[in-house]
């Protein structure tokens, strides 16, 4: 910079004395003491022969049982995760440096991740187990994030397809509700490392409450856009063409959700209180499962980073949706949730050409409050019809 400003009337004497004063500032700056990143060697070939032996060898210490409980999943899921990435990106191969010494499994590396999304512990918590240092777990843990989300994300986080919304509406009509498509709630999960220039927009009481969530949310992009699934259904012989969810009383009184009614009077309304309120319950069984079985998501969050906690969350979700796909079976039920058509999804309209008017009317019927009461009062007279004391034969 100071050579940019340099003209003929600059005496050389001052040209010098810069270039001395630059010289010994180098030299001042070069010669403090640097702090030495400590080495340890944790034989890592110990810690892969002992994870091997203790789950993968042909007879292992550990029942396929506690495999189960430890990793939350069957082991045969969890090899193919494994394989997977290894396919995907090179950091989950087995390779040897220039000493020939083996670099840490895939085995290792997918333990590591497994354990902390499994139990919240710190990036430390399974050295002395794996024998994988906090630095390199937490590169496993944004590697493998990032894998799952490319491998697995398009398959396990899909927008349904007809067969998925056919299934849901039926699982809907069984539990007396026509036209259900689930339930709606929103789950928290503090941000322990939120930074201050943050604090005020995911920090202050009510920030992110259940309502700002829902502004947010893309859950109704489809409906919005004209690229929803139709869902036409009867209710108390009036006809409706828009599926709806269950919800909570912060919730809007819009065509999309079925309240409950807050201090219900007489016995059709207590009635129809019971079931949907018995019914919403499931979104939040759905949440308690995945934040017990992944507490790193129930505990709060110790990452710097946004984008960090979003791959976080999502790939619980995909690993959630995978071991219930792989054990779907032993729940139990009667219907059919075979996922063979998982390539078959429904094609949806460009929405590149969405007329502004149709937006402004989808938006509208959407929100109108009128068919939210209507639909509610309709549901409340097929509740008591379909389960009240004359109909009860139990």
């Amino acid at each position: 910079m100071f050579m940019d400003y340099m003209n003929d009337d600059i005496d050389e004497e001052l040209v010098r004395l810069y270039f001395e004063i630059q010289a010994q500032e180098g030299v001042a700056s070069s010669s403090r003491p640097r702090r030495q990143r400590m080495n340890i060697e944790r034989n890592r070939e110990e810690g892969h022969n002992r994870l091997f032996n203790d789950y993968f060898s042909e007879a292992p210490v550990y029942t396929y049982e506690q495999f189960r409980r430890r990793y939350r999943m069957h082991k045969h899921v969890f090899l193919h995760i494994v394989e997977a990435l290894g396919q995907h990106d090179e950091y989950f191969r087995m390779t040897v440096d220039a000493t020939g010494r083996s670099s840490l499994s895939p085995l290792q590396k997918c333990t590591a991740v497994i354990r902390m999304l499994a139990y919240g512990g710190s990036a430390d918590s399974v050295d002395d187990y794996l024998r994988i240092g906090e630095t390199t777990t937490l590169k496993c843990v944004d590697k493998f994030t990032r894998g799952v989300i490319s491998i697995f994300g398009a398959q396990y986080l899909r927008r349904p397809t007809t067969e998925d919304v056919e299934r849901l509406l039926q699982m809907g009509e069984a539990r007396g509700f026509p036209g259900m498509l689930g339930s709606i709630d929103c789950m928290h999960w503090e941000w322990k490392n939120c930074l201050v220039a943050l604090k005020g927009q995911y920090v202050r009481a009510g920030s992110n409450n259940d309502i700002n969530v829902l502004n947010q949310s893309h859950v109704f992009n489809d409906v919005l856009q004209g690229q929803a699934l139709e869902v036409n259904f009867t209710v108390n012989h009036t006809e409706y063409n828009m599926g709806y969810y269950l919800s909570d009383g912060i919730y809007p009184e819009w065509a999309t959700f079925v309240k409950s009614i807050p201090m219900p009077q007489g016995d059709k309304r207590k009635l129809f209180a019971q079931h949907q309120e018995g019914a919403r319950k499931d979104i939040e069984r759905a949440f308690g499962v995945l934040q017990s079985r992944f507490a790193i998501i129930r505990n709060p969050a110790r990452s710097w980073h946004l984008d960090a906690l979003k791959r976080i969350i999502d790939t619980c979700i995909i690993l959630h949706n995978m071991i219930v796909e792989d054990e779907r079976a032993t729940y139990g039920g009667n219907f059919d949730y075979s996922y063979d058509h998982l390539g078959d999804a429904t094609a949806v309209p460009d929405a590149s050409n969405i007329d502004f008017q149709d937006f402004l009317r989808r938006r509208f019927h959407v929100r109108d409050k009128q068919i939210h009461r209507h639909l509610q009062q309709d549901l409340v007279e097929h509740i008591w019809e379909r389960f009240g004391p004359e109909n009860n034969h139990n």
